[in-house]
């Protein structure tokens, strides 16, 4: 694209004065930086991949914009020691670049810790890091978005950013959620979210309230186990826990084969069928199913099933208690919906996470205010107005944002082809 370099020294856009240089170094300065791609916010595995697809359709000087020091950073300080992929590998690699054929069928931590640095390394993809986005927002005059940034870690170190394409690729699980319960300042014990729980190493001998039975709550649970810790659930509604492998063969990976052949309640029916006769009854043990279809339910509201990893063994054996909702805490002890006292010595929130993005995205109506996420359901919610993209805020893991990642691509392709082809025929002055 090397029309690109002819945009320097030209007002195509009078307002800015447009600067363009191969390393953006950061530093106090009052000048805005013209960034001639897309500017993309977040270093996870989603930015990564949108930009892995820019560049394979030749779009190369795009910019990543990253609060952290590092790459993925979510996934490198604030996940659990034992945490593996819940999903099969071939349906977690990031768009053209599979996962090493020598890696197990579902990944540790480290492992796709380490595949995301072949990744960016493989696509010489270089996050400009250490650099919050404090507000983006559309200049409808000179038709451009204005990216303003402050460093992490001199604060006085501020730059701001323009450029004809934004995507949002800061994901779903951006910001902690931290319940208020009653009575939280008086409990004497830990509190801690998953975000900072490691290993159940710590908590040996205690009596320890997981609040969440999701994935991570239940993962937690069975850490806990491991570690003899004496752990209760806290389970408030209903949930769906399936096997994670069904017919020798992952779970999702089957129920995806089955949905091009068979409508999602049969697969629905299907699925609970098996888990009725692989897992027994789980109401028996305080584990109530929604009346929709684990399937259903994920498509209508996003609500992820369990995929048991061997915690609901713990639980038939009593090794896991599950407790209703919580009323309130005292000093040592927590009163349950049902009247129920016990006493505790810490407690374990995986309670989840949350957008933070209208925290920093400014005039635009693509996410809503109330949970950060795009209005428009998956699959149309990647794209907004005046180039702006969401990439990773599907609810469908990164199945999910590879899908965003190519679409996002191939969009934007159209519009620089064609911008590309506008300064080739735009009159040059004779010499």
């Amino acid at each position: 694209m090397d029309y690109l370099k002819e945009l320097e020294g030209k007002s195509v856009h009078d307002c800015y004065h447009h600067h363009q240089q191969q390393q953006i170094k950061m530093s106090k300065m009052a000048s805005p930086i013209f960034v001639p791609g897309p500017v993309i916010v977040g270093a996870g595995p989603s930015g990564l991949a949108a930009a892995a697809c820019l560049i394979q359709k030749g779009i190369i000087p795009s910019l990543i914009l990253e609060r952290a020091q590092c790459l993925a950073s979510m996934w490198q300080f604030k996940t659990y020691d034992r945490l593996r992929l819940h999903l099969p590998k071939q349906f977690c690699q990031l768009p053209l670049m599979p996962f090493p054929k020598n890696l197990p069928s579902y990944p540790t931590k480290q492992q796709f810790l380490a595949y995301l640095k072949a990744y960016a390394d493989h696509f010489d993809i270089k996050p400009v890091f250490s650099q919050t986005v404090v507000s983006a927002e559309f200049d409808h005059v000179c038709q451009l978005w204005r990216v303003k940034t402050r460093g992490v870690i001199k604060k006085e170190d501020t730059a701001e950013y323009v450029c004809q394409w934004l995507i949002v690729a800061t994901g779903e699980c951006a910001e902690e959620v931290v319940p208020q319960i009653e009575g939280m300042g008086e409990f004497e014990g830990q509190i801690v979210h998953t975000s900072k729980y490691k290993s159940g190493s710590m908590f040996c001998g205690k009596n320890v309230l997981v609040v969440g039975c999701g994935n991570s709550g239940m993962e937690v649970c069975l850490d806990l186990c491991n570690h003899n810790a004496r752990p209760s659930l806290v389970v408030r509604d209903t949930v769906h826990i399936l096997p994670q492998q069904m017919l020798g063969k992952s779970t999702f990976g089957l129920s995806m084969f089955l949905l091009k052949w068979f409508p999602i309640r049969f697969v629905d029916q299907f699925l609970l069928l098996m888990s009725h006769l692989m897992l027994g009854d789980t109401a028996q043990f305080g584990l109530r199913r929604p009346k929709l279809g684990p399937l259903e339910l994920k498509n209508l509201y996003g609500k992820t099933p369990v995929l048991d990893v061997g915690t609901l063994t713990q639980i038939k054996n009593g090794k896991i208690k599950v407790c209703r909702g919580i009323k309130r805490l005292a000093r040592n002890a927590v009163e349950f919906v049902d009247g129920k006292v016990e006493n505790f010595d810490a407690m374990v929130l995986a309670t989840g996470y949350k957008s933070n993005v209208p925290s920093w995205l400014k005039g635009s109506d693509m996410f809503s205010e109330k949970d950060g996420f795009p209005r428009k359901p998956f699959p149309n919610g990647w794209k907004g107005e005046n180039g702006l993209y969401a990439v990773g805020f599907t609810k469908r893991g990164l199945l999910g944002a590879s899908i965003d990642a190519k679409r996002i691509a191939e969009d934007i392709e159209h519009s620089w082809k064609a911008e590309a082809k506008h300064v080739l025929e735009f009159p040059r002055p004779l010499a």
